[in-house]
């Protein structure tokens, strides 16, 4: 089979197209004919070195799309059209940027909406994080107001269409004053430039504080995006878009406001007993996105030729939306 593999950290140039052995799935795992990726962070990291752990000629990747070769369980019929993300990919097996993988059944999840493979492509790690962030940890509700901090990520963008279709107010915040418009199109109540402060530019649309802000940008600006919050309103952390998740002597009487709850949301959760994925909006996604009630957040997308061009603007971070490679 074909796969993208790094023989050692590096910048894109490091990865390159090689010949693998296709993997053969044990007791508890699907085999899946991979037709398309999405690119994260999370693999830039990985291909720079910065994991800590790096697997020679292992194929790169945190998700994928594609349909069942093979399913020991029988959970899923030979050909069902699947999505998979996390499970060990990229650390433990071979990940996405393979054209055969082997995955936890756990961390497979059916999909019958009529989308084609690019922009399902663009799905599952996005959707599966805000998921957790905003139905495990806020509870979001319809009705609610949400702040999306950093909104032009992958995940910004989806947190910020995914809460619009249930039905929340939502304030979308972007470094570049040429991306406020196209929060707006893409459903934002509100488009906030951000100079690294919002909390007063927040408060001014809405005096009481939102119900719930989602830090995607991470320990960089999570002490202002906290005093955004109203009194019994939450934040959850899911993004490093500002750099390593340490905060320098964080007071918890002064930095973290009387009565707002902060958290953490990792996607090593998903397909864990946790988060089993079988309850995820997956599918329902697929569906909104496939008729138009949410619109795609895909950017561009690469054929697997094109890997390293595709790092590259995955590097520069001017994509836009999700950056998708095919077989």
């Amino acid at each position: 089979m074909r796969a993208v593999v790094a023989m050692s950290p590096g910048g894109p140039e490091v990865l390159r197209l090689t010949e693998l052995a296709a993997p053969e799935p044990a007791a508890d795992e699907v085999a899946i004919r991979v037709h398309a990726f999405g690119l994260n962070k999370a693999e830039s990291y990985y291909r720079s070195g910065n994991y800590g752990t790096f697997v020679p000629n292992q194929a790169l990747g945190i998700e994928a799309v594609g349909e069942v070769l093979s399913d020991p369980s029988g959970r899923f019929a030979r050909g069902q059209r699947v999505a998979t993300a996390m499970g060990g990919m990229m650390f433990s097996r071979h990940g996405g940027y393979a054209e055969q993988i082997a995955v936890k059944a756990s961390n497979v999840v059916a999909i019958d909406a009529d989308l084609d493979a690019v922009r399902l492509a663009a799905l599952p790690e996005a959707t599966l994080t805000v998921w957790g962030a905003l139905d495990k940890n806020l509870g979001i509700e319809a009705g609610q107001s949400l702040l999306v901090r950093g909104a032009t990520s992958s995940v910004g963008l989806a947190a910020l269409t995914y809460a619009k279709a249930r039905g929340l107010t939502v304030i979308a915040t972007s470094r570049t004053p040429a991306s406020l418009d196209a929060l707006r199109m893409l459903g934002a109540d509100h488009a906030v430039l951000d100079d690294g402060e919002v909390s007063s530019r927040v408060r001014a649309l809405m005096p009481a504080g939102v119900d719930n802000a989602l830090e995607v940008v991470g320990a960089a600006t999570v002490r202002d995006t906290l005093r955004a919050v109203r009194h019994w309103g939450q934040v959850a952390v899911v993004g490093l878009l500002g750099g390593p998740p340490v905060l320098a002597s964080f007071n918890l009487m002064g930095d973290l406001p009387n009565t707002v709850r902060l958290s953490f949301f990792s996607s090593g959760l998903l397909g864990s007993e946790h988060m089993p994925l079988s309850e995820s909006p997956l599918n329902w996604v697929a569906h909104q996105v496939a008729s138009g009630a949410i619109q795609s957040t895909l950017a561009q997308s690469f054929p697997i030729e094109r890997i390293q061009e595709a790092h590259r603007l995955l590097d520069a971070g001017t994509a836009g939306g999700k950056l998708v490679v095919t077989f």
